[in-house]
C-alpha cells in the first residue's frame, strides 16, 4: 500500500510516497481504508523526534478488518475519527486504528469534508465545555472566530444558551453572524475597550489578542486557549480525542444543527 512519511525536518518537500507492506489490526484495533485525511496547520512540525513519521491524525474511510476484542463496529463501516498524536497518522491506504475511536461518518457530509472535522470541531468542544464550562447565559468571546475552530466554537456556544461574540474581519461579519454569533467585533481593534465583561475567553490565534483578553474578563472568568499558553492563569490545551463527543457532533452535523465553516 501506499504511505506518506516526513522524512527530514522541514514543510511540505519533505514528505514521501512509499510503498509498504498493509498493516494487520492488534487487538482493540481496527484497519481503516483511508479515503480521506486531514492535514493541520503547523502539523509538519510535531513528530520531529521520532522521525521518520506519518503526518495526519485525522480520517474518513471504510473499516476493512477487525482485531481480536473488538466490538461496536463491524467491516464496511463507514467511520471518522481524530487519532492519537502520540503515534504515526493516518496518511496512508489502511491505517490501524484503535476502534473506541471510530465514529459512524456524518453522511451529511463527503469523505473529505468529514476528515477535517475531528480536530476542529473537538477542539472548540473542548475549549468552551470542558476547559471553558460555558453553559446557558453566559458570556463568550470567540478569538479567531472565521477559522475553523472558532466557526465550530460560535455555533456550539449559540446552542447553549450563551451570548456570542466572536473577532473577526470585517469581511467575515456576515458569515459569523449566520453561524450565530450574537456581536463580531475587529479583532485588531481595542474590543476589549469595547465589550462588556464576559464570562469565557476561547482564544484560537493568540498574539495581541490573546495579550489583550483578560482585561475582557469579569472577575472569576476563564481564559482558554488553544494557540500559545495564555497570560494571568489562563489555560492551554491541546485536544484529545474522544469518542462520545465526536458522535455527538456527527449527529449534530445530520441533523442540521452544526455545518463545517467555510474557512
Amino acid at each position: 500500500m501506499r504511505v506518506v512519511r516526513l522524512r527530514a525536518p522541514g514543510g511540505p518537500e519533505q514528505l514521501a510516497l512509499e510503498e509498504v507492506d498493509r498493516p494487520r489490526p492488534g487487538p482493540g484495533e481496527a484497519l481503516v481504508r483511508v479515503l480521506a485525511a486531514a492535514i493541520t496547520r503547523g502539523e509538519l512540525e510535531w513528530p520531529l523526534d521520532r522521525l521518520p513519521a506519518i503526518p495526519s491524525y485525522e480520517l474518513s474511510g471504510v473499516v476493512e478488518e477487525l482485531g481480536a476484542g473488538v466490538a461496536g463496529v463491524a467491516a464496511g463501516d463507514e467511520v471518522f475519527a481524530l487519532t492519537r498524536f502520540d503515534h504515526d497518522g493516518v496518511a496512508a491506504d489502511y491505517a490501524a486504528v484503535p476502534a473506541d475511536l471510530l465514529v459512524p461518518r456524518p453522511r451529511a457530509l463527503s469523505q473529505a469534508e468529514s476528515a477535517a472535522t475531528p480536530l476542529p470541531a473537538l477542539t472548540a468542544w473542548q475549549g468552551l465545555f470542558d476547559h471553558g464550562q460555558l453553559d446557558a447565559g453566559k458570556r463568550v468571546l470567540i478569538n479567531g472566530a472565521a477559522g475553523s475552530v472558532g466557526g465550530f466554537a460560535v455555533q456550539f456556544a449559540r446552542a447553549a444558551g450563551a451570548r456570542v461574540i466572536g473577532t473577526a474581519s470585517a469581511a467575515n461579519r456576515e458569515s459569523l453572524l449566520d453561524l450565530g454569533a450574537h456581536q463580531v467585533v475587529d479583532g485588531a481593534t481595542h474590543f476589549e475597550n469595547a465589550l462588556r465583561p464576559v464570562d469565557v475567553v476561547f482564544d484560537t490565534v493568540g498574539g495581541e489578542p490573546l495579550r489583550r483578553s483578560p482585561a475582557v474578563l469579569r472577575a472569576g472568568g476563564r481564559l482558554i486557549s488553544v494557540a500559545e499558553e495564555p497570560p494571568d492563569g489562563g489555560v492551554y490545551f491541546i485536544v484529545v480525542p474522544n469518542h462520545d463527543q465526536l458522535r455527538s457532533i456527527a449527529t449534530r452535523v445530520d441533523k442540521g444543527d452544526l455545518r463545517p465553516p467555510a474557512s
